[in-house]
């Protein structure tokens, strides 16, 4: 109650001062509009900061600053997330990285964004952990002239969590540049990142520990008392990147109707994930080694794309490359197996061709690419078409299509391990996928989005008949998967409620994708002007629940997830209490996460299977923007 107590008065304390600050400091100077602080994606999308306080906002209040309806954290904050739906839709024609459960966290190239702004702005994020430890995203970004910008972003975790050895500590560094010449004809963009993801390992509780967490045994309510599988385990993710896109206008900057530019990108890098095991677990079999376990796996990439883009203002825009990629993935030794022998590595060049066109006339949007692998050891291709029809005000159809084929990721296709059951060496046809979707998109109705997915020779990891751990597979049948989903929010005067449903099903090939058929989550708050409207306030309670399925469980040697049909989880509401609040461009964050857990004689909330989700707790944090 004390800790209750201290956060109250500091969110209060934190509320008044800046209303003080507000009320005594009259401004000098006018601020520049909030629309001219741009934030560019890799497509160049322009949006700009958003310093409102919503409920949406509070959604993207976590670790990943994304709404995370769609899947489930575990119980430390920067520890992986297992997946309650699936989107399927992927340009990407090469191989991914192994532990993608690692990967939440790890931003892509195509994820950095790149700014514009009339005065320095800084944004910075901070909330509370679990047990010991802090959160951190700072960002930084600055004009030095109209055409040249640069920002500088890092985001860090360390949490110790409630349970034994599940320790987090991340690190993600990030420096982004952008320049435009006088008359705007040469632009260059570039980035560099550095980033690291270690997190701790249990294995989960033993067998004899969970019968005393499902029961609420009185005596493991500290959770640092419950037994888990071992103590001496860790998996990190690293990665480096460089990041560089130069393009020049042909023709002269006085005709404004038409582009023809003429750009290259060129990109490097390096990617490792490691196991480390102080003594060897039974519990995955045999072993190498019996000691110090290290198996080191690591990608190095490099890029160099040569691409034109033809824009006309009626015409529309036409964007056209070729991409060669140099990979080097695997590990330093060749492994013999008295059946097999297990190589060390996957390294080759592939050479990608494609196009992508959009164009828009009178609200009618259409937009459609293609690619394919022309050269080189992988093959693949992709298809996509879209096209926005408004129908009535506020309402806007649109429908998509979407045709790939590539390889699986390279955890599927090479992988060593110092466990024996963890090496193998496969030779898997390529992933075959057809999306279609349908989507409604109103403000003043709702937002509907329809999908269907069909995918052929579909890879997943399970443990198959007479093994113990997991292994890569192929599906022999074809996995069919349908997902619904609405969204709607409604006011009534300073009352308001808003609500998200998923209905999904696997009509075929359910052995190897499993889903709740429902995941819904609802708010209802409210919200008012305080201090003389120098305070806007929100408070309410949000729920989220997703019916029991059987949920994928998670290898921490792989640091991904598998299928699993032993049990089913779900069908337990996860309630938080929050109270929000805007002062200036400050938004505070005040939420008891799982409050309903306080009131359950059973515990029946899981993360994974073995891996419990989080206890009630209250957590406090802020999002706060500077401009200068």
């Amino acid at each position: 109650m004390k800790r209750i107590l201290y956060v109250l008065l500091l969110v209060l304390g934190i509320a008044l001062s800046a209303i003080a600050q507000e009320e005594e400091e009259a401004p000098l100077v006018k601020k520049p509009p909030i629309e001219l602080y741009k934030i560019i994606s890799i497509d160049r999308d322009t949006t700009y900061l958003d310093t409102t306080l919503n409920i949406h906002k509070m959604y993207r209040f976590n670790y990943l600053r994304k709404d995370n309806l769609e899947v489930m954290p575990f119980s430390n904050v920067g520890q992986t997330y297992n997946k309650l739906a699936y989107n399927f839709q992927s340009n990407n024609l090469r191989p991914g990285f192994v532990a993608q459960g690692q990967h939440y966290s790890y931003k892509e190239a195509g994820e950095v964004n790149y700014y514009q702004v009339p005065t320095p702005l800084s944004d910075l994020y901070f909330k509370t952990a679990f047990n010991q430890g802090q959160q951190l995203d700072a960002f930084f970004t600055i004009n030095t002239s109209e055409n040249f910008n640069f920002s500088l972003a890092y985001k860090g975790v360390r949490s110790l969590g409630h349970y034994q050895h599940i320790l987090t500590s991340t690190g993600n560094f990030e420096l982004t540049t952008n320049y435009q010449g006088p008359n705007g004809r040469y632009r260059l963009r570039a980035h560099f990142t550095s980033q690291g993801l270690t997190s701790e390992q249990n294995g989960g509780l033993t067998e004899s520990a969970l019968p005393l967490f499902i029961e609420n045994d009185s005596e493991f309510r500290d959770r640092g008392r419950i037994d888990v599988n071992f103590e001496d385990a860790e998996n990190a993710l690293y990665g480096n990147r460089f990041y560089i896109e130069q393009d020049y206008n042909l023709l002269r900057p006085d005709n404004a109707k038409s582009n023809i530019r003429l750009g290259g990108v060129l990109q490097h890098e390096k990617k490792s994930y490691s196991y480390r095991q102080g003594t060897a677990y039974r519990g995955f079999g045999a072993s190498y080694l019996n000691t110090d376990l290290n198996k080191k796996t690591s990608l190095a990439e490099s890029q160099a794309k040569a691409f034109i883009d033809l824009e006309q203002e009626y015409l529309g825009w036409l964007h056209g490359y070729i991409n060669y990629t140099d990979y080097n993935y695997g590990y330093n030794t060749v492994l013999y197996l008295d059946d097999a022998t297990i190589g060390n590595r996957l390294k080759g060049s592939s050479i990608e061709a494609g196009g992508k066109y959009k164009n828009e006339y009178k609200n009618f949007k259409l937009e459609a690419g293609a690619g394919a692998q022309i050269g080189g050891d992988f093959d693949g291709s992709y298809f996509y078409g879209s096209l926005q029809v408004p129908v009535i005000d506020d309402v806007v159809l649109e429908a998509k299509a979407s045709l790939q084929s590539s390889s699986p990721d390279y955890g599927f296709l090479l992988y060593q391990s110092d466990y024996v059951n963890y090496n193998w060496q496969t030779d898997f046809k390529n992933t075959r996928k057809q999306i279609l979707s349908f989507n409604v998109l109103s403000n003043r109705w709702f937002n509907l989005d329809v999908s269907y997915t069909g995918i052929d020779n579909y890879t997943y990891f399970t443990i198959g008949e007479n093994q113990d751990t997991p292994r890569p597979f192929m599906a022999d049948d074809r996995v069919d998967y349908l997902k619904a989903k609405a969204q709607k929010e409604v006011t009534f005067g300073k009352f308001g409620a808003e609500a998200s449903l998923v209905y999904q099903d696997v009509y075929s090939g359910t052995k190897y994708l499993s889903v709740p058929k429902i995941l819904t989550r609802g708010s209802v708050y409210y919200q008012d002007h305080w201090f003389k409207n120098a305070m806007f306030m929100q408070a309410g309670v949000s729920a989220k629940y997703f019916s029991k399925y059987h949920m994928n469980a998670y290898d921490p040697v792989l640091g991904d997830f598998y299928v699993q049909y032993d049990e089913k989880y779900g069908a337990f509401p996860m309630v938080d209490v929050f109270f929000n609040a805007k002062v200036s461009q400050t938004r505070l964050y005040l939420v008891y996460e799982h409050v309903n857990a306080l009131l359950s004689d059973r515990n029946t909330y899981f993360s994974a299977p073995g891996h419990p989700y989080r206890d009630a707790m209250l957590r406090f944090g802020l999002v706060w923007n500077f401009f200068q």
